[in-house]
């Protein structure tokens, strides 16, 4: 078996399809690969190495035509369009969006990965990634098919960087309350002086690293003069650390109504470090909240059926893919079934239990010109 250079298929080494090119014998699967090979060698041909020894390198795609499909280029593996809800905002890695520095999120791929595990039917909390006998009763698992959620890149990333600043944060602050209001208890021979680099040493981590991404939405605000709320942070943060480094490290540029007894001058790394770690975890807040409004969404779509029973024109009537319902198309809902979409009753009664959107238990009565809403149960006539 060798490998057709044009859709990556496998193909039997005596199959009369063949074309020569660059002293090199390419085989095919189907008269369409070998036409495309023909109008673009170049594009397909390795003539550095016979296709017989050749690794199955090429584009993996669909069988052609002959086989009952058409050649077709597999996307590029990995790869992610990252968008914000503003339809024109899309780029093919992380970053934010130019406008408010909201973080651009991954658009869900058309068929996401699933993968099947195994669980019993009586006892639901069993499950295992390989067929078995329930442990509990002795039942035999049921497969059931689950989808694989990627993990937020950008909530991991948070998370570290508010758990670092947060751990240097909070003793930089505690020694700048104690030197501010009891210097009295600051252990012998630690001076004013030692104890700034002391929290120099602290907050620079904190700025340099836990800042750093507001630093770069604050920039992309300013180049694109949609000032937001990272633009503030960054400056009041780059402010507070800057200043102070100048202080610890050229304290003869103040004048001496800003000195202390002992020369040094004022600092505030840990309002720079603690800014930054409380921004930080409202970051992180946010963004488990809208993983949680994201997934309960998910859920609510999920509950929806998948088809729905279309009534045609002559009286008749089909089941048909939900993606194909349109606006004005007449559907039957029989009792035990939910409701496809939102629409509005044309003909006929019924109770629906609409608990999944009010919460509310008893069934609520619909009639000729009532509001229906999607993915509710039909009770009965």
């Amino acid at each position: 078996m060798v490998t057709d250079p044009v859709c990556g298929m496998q193909v039997p080494a005596d199959t009369p399809r063949r074309s020569a090119y660059a002293g090199a014998d390419y085989r095919f699967c189907s008269r369409h690969c070998l036409e495309r090979f023909e109008a673009e060698p170049g594009r397909y041909a390795v003539p550095s190495a016979p296709q017989d020894a050749r690794s199955e390198t090429a584009v993996a795609g669909t069988c052609c035509p002959d086989q009952g499909g058409h050649a077709q280029e597999a996307p590029h593996a990995g790869a992610t369009t990252y968008r914000s809800h503003a339809p024109e905002v899309r780029q093919p890695r992380p970053g934010s969006r130019p406008k408010w520095g909201m973080a651009l999120e991954p658009e869900p791929a058309p068929q996401p990965e699933t993968r099947v595990e195994y669980t019993c039917p009586m006892h639901q909390e069993i499950v295992r990634d390989r067929p078995g006998n329930c442990p509990k009763c002795g039942m035999a698992l049921e497969p059931r098919t689950v989808t694989m959620d990627g993990r937020n890149e950008e909530l991991f990333d948070m998370t570290r960087r508010f758990w670092v600043s947060a751990a240097l944060a909070l003793p930089l602050f505690v020694l700048a309350m104690v030197a501010d209001l009891a210097t009295d208890r600051l252990p012998a021979g630690v001076t004013m002086g030692t104890v700034q680099w002391i929290q120099f040493a602290l907050a620079t981590p904190v700025v340099l690293w836990g800042s750093w991404p507001f630093f770069v939405r604050g920039w992309q605000s300013l180049m694109t003069r949609n000032l937001n709320m990272f633009t503030l942070i960054g400056l009041g943060v780059a402010v507070a650390w800057g200043y102070s480094v100048v202080a610890l490290l050229l304290p003869g540029l103040f004048p001496p109504a800003m000195r202390m007894a002992d020369g040094t001058v004022h600092v505030y790394f840990e309002a720079a470090a603690v800014i930054t770690a409380l921004v930080l975890l409202g970051q992180v807040l946010e963004l488990r909240a809208r993983g949680s409004t994201n997934a309960a969404v998910k859920l609510l779509l999920d509950m929806a059926p998948n088809t729905a029973r279309q009534v045609r024109d002559d009286g008749s009537e089909v089941e048909v893919d939900l993606s194909q319902v349109e606006p004005g198309d007449l559907l039957r809902v029989r009792p035990g079934e939910k409701v496809p979409v939102d629409g509005t009753v044309t003909q006929g009664n019924s109770t629906l239990d609409e608990s999944m959107i009010t919460g509310e238990t008893i069934p609520v009565e619909k009639s000729s010109g009532d509001r229906l809403i999607g993915a509710t149960g039909c009770h009965g006539a």
